[in-house]
C-alpha cells in the first residue's frame, strides 16, 4: 500500500458510533456519494465536504454502536482517505478493511493534531507525520495481508 497524504479533520471525542458517522434516516440508501452528504453530520461533519483528502482523526472506541457498513461507505464516499484514531470497535476496524477504508491506531490521536493540519502517513512503515507541525509518531502496524486487501480497494476486489 502507498503513502497516504490529506488533512487532519479532528473529530476529538470518544465512541464516535455509526450512528453519529450515518443517521439511521439515512440507510435507505447503498450510493457512497448519497451517504457522504450526512457523513458525520451532526458532530461538525461538513467540514469533510470542504477539506482537500480528508483524514479523519478521533478518540477511542470509533465505529462503535451497529454493524452497519454504511458507516464506512459514507465515510469513503465523503473522500476520507484513512481514520486514525486511539481505537476501533472491531466489527468497524473490519468493514474498513473489508471496503478498503484504510485505519490506524494512534494513542492520543486527536491531542497530536490541529484542524487542518497536513498529514502524510507511511503505511509499510507504520508511522505518521505532521508536515505541518513537523513531528512523527509511531502507528500500530497493519499485518500485511490487510495491507494487501486494503490496497485492493477492499476484500471483494482483492477476491
Amino acid at each position: 500500500m502507498n503513502n497516504i497524504s490529506g488533512t487532519a479533520q479532528i473529530f476529538a471525542r470518544d465512541d464516535i458510533d455509526t450512528d453519529l458517522i450515518i443517521p439511521a434516516k439515512y440507510l435507505t440508501s447503498a450510493d457512497s456519494a448519497e451517504l457522504a452528504a450526512h457523513a458525520l453530520e451532526a458532530i461538525g461533519g461538513e467540514k469533510l465536504k470542504s477539506a482537500e483528502d480528508p483524514i479523519v482523526i478521533a478518540g477511542k472506541n470509533f465505529g462503535c454502536g451497529s454493524s452497519r457498513e454504511h458507516a464506512v461507505w459514507a465515510l469513503a464516499g465523503a473522500g476520507v482517505k484513512a481514520v486514525v484514531a486511539d481505537s476501533f470497535a472491531r466489527i468497524f476496524f473490519r468493514n474498513s478493511v473489508n471496503f478498503g477504508l484504510p485505519t490506524f491506531t494512534l494513542e492520543g490521536a486527536a491531542g497530536k493534531f490541529a484542524e487542518g493540519d497536513a498529514i502524510e502517513i507511511d503505511v509499510a512503515n507504520s508511522k505518521i507525520r505532521n508536515l505541518t507541525q513537523k513531528t512523527e509518531f509511531d502507528l500500530t502496524p497493519l499485518p500485511e495481508f490487510l495491507q494487501k486487501i486494503v490496497a485492493a480497494g477492499g476484500l471483494l476486489n482483492q477476491i
